[in-house]
Order: structure tokens, then C-alpha cells, then sequence
């Protein structure tokens, strides 16, 4: 079983404060034979539910030695993971979970927000400490 990401629990706790109910943790992707699971790189993945929406929540802390690595990491996750979504047609959304400190120091970058951009990423920011979601980012 691959360890959880940092703030694993802070993203899980902020969901639940959210009014989110916790469906299931390690979701697994399945497709044309394989699984995916969307906590690929150590990290866990959280599905949940509120009125009637259904998220799957991919955590990323972007604490490598480059932050541009780990960017491409986790959109290529994202991205493989969406394309699953819509293939399957499984009724969730998908999300990438950040703090709001990796949010303001780096995915205010032109670089970044054209990745993000282009690539559709919808990204959910929380404060790690007060375990609260922060925004919410479509």
C-alpha cells in the first residue's frame, strides 16, 4: 500500500467539515483491463458525495526538488484520470487538491496557469492547518 500524501488527512478533514460524506479512500480507475488508482505517487485519493454530486479528490503536495516535475506529474495523473472519467463514463468529478500556499507561491506562475488552464484542471485549495477548503476552482 503506497503512504499517504502530507495532507492526506487536512484535504480528507476539510471535505468532511465541507459537509462532504467520504464515500471511499484508494478508489480504483479501471480500464480495458487495467487499474489505476488515483493515488498514483504516494497519495491518496478521496471520493465523496453532497447533494448528489460525486468528486474523486487526487492530493498533491508539490514537495519534490521541482516544483515543474511534480507539476507534470500531477497533470499528467489528472489528465489520465479524466480521460478515464469521461471514457467510462463514470458519474464524478475530478479534482487536484493543493494547499493555499502552493497555490499562491507557485499556480500563479504564467507557466503554470496556462498547464492548468489548457488542461482543464479543476483544483480545490485548502489550508492545511485550519483543515478548511479555501476555493473551490473550476
Amino acid at each position: 500500500m503506497a503512504a499517504k500524501d502530507i495532507y492526506h488527512n487536512a484535504v480528507r478533514f476539510a471535505l468532511v467539515k465541507d459537509g462532504w460524506e467520504i464515500l471511499r479512500e484508494d478508489y480504483t480507475l479501471e480500464y480495458g483491463g487495467d487499474r489505476l488508482y488515483v493515488d498514483l505517487a504516494a497519495e491518496k485519493s478521496i471520493a465523496a458525495e453532497k447533494q448528489g454530486q460525486k468528486i474523486l479528490v487526487e492530493v498533491k503536495s508539490f514537495l519534490g526538488r521541482s516544483f515543474i516535475k511534480d507539476l507534470e506529474q500531477a497533470v499528467g495523473q489528472y489528465v489520465v484520470y479524466r480521460d478515464i472519467l469521461i471514457e467510462t463514463a463514470l458519474d464524478f468529478e475530478l479534482y487536484l487538491a493543493i494547499t493555499q500556499g502552493i497555490y499562491k507561491s507557485y499556480f500563479q506562475r504564467q507557466l503554470t496557469q496556462m498547464i492548468i488552464n489548457r488542461n482543464k484542471v479543476k483544483l480545490l485549495i485548502v489550508d492545511p492547518e485550519s483543515e478548511v477548503i479555501v476555493q473551490w476552482i473550476n
